[in-house]
């Protein structure tokens, strides 16, 4: 897209922009990331175990010690898998707070041909 088709499609001027009254008028809400559902390092640690439970028939008839060994091999590696979940989902929600934080900049804009400095939450394209 060349720059005369974004001008003529956001119906801005480059020489003015836009005038201030019109660019308040289209910012509804600030231009922010959204925040996600917070929730507690307790449900985080128990909604790993979600995808994993399924009924599944006991099997009654297997009573050696085979069978105790194999479930027990599997309940450490559900255990570990989601303590492992855990830690990466932590990890990932203090990634997009820093990411949230780091995008609240500021932006150089032509209101009314006057140029001036706005935070980056009060803007979106054209303004």
């Amino acid at each position: 897209m060349t720059a005369d088709e974004v001008v003529k499609r956001l119906a801005i001027s480059i020489e003015k922009g836009r005038d201030t009254g019109e660019a308040a008028s289209h910012l509804q809400k600030p231009n922010r990331l959204p925040e996600g559902k917070k929730r507690g390092p307790v449900m985080r640690f128990l909604s790993q175990f979600h995808t994993g439970l399924r009924p599944t028939r006991p099997r009654f008839h297997q009573a050696d010690a085979d069978l105790w060994i194999d479930a027990a091999i599997i309940f450490s590696a559900v255990i570990l898998n989601a303590l492992l979940g855990f830690i990466q989902e932590g990890r990932a929600e203090k990634a997009l707070d820093s990411i949230r934080n780091m995008l609240s900049a500021e932006a150089r804009t032509v209101r009314g041909g006057a140029t001036g400095v706005i935070p980056g939450t009060s803007w979106y394209p054209g303004t």
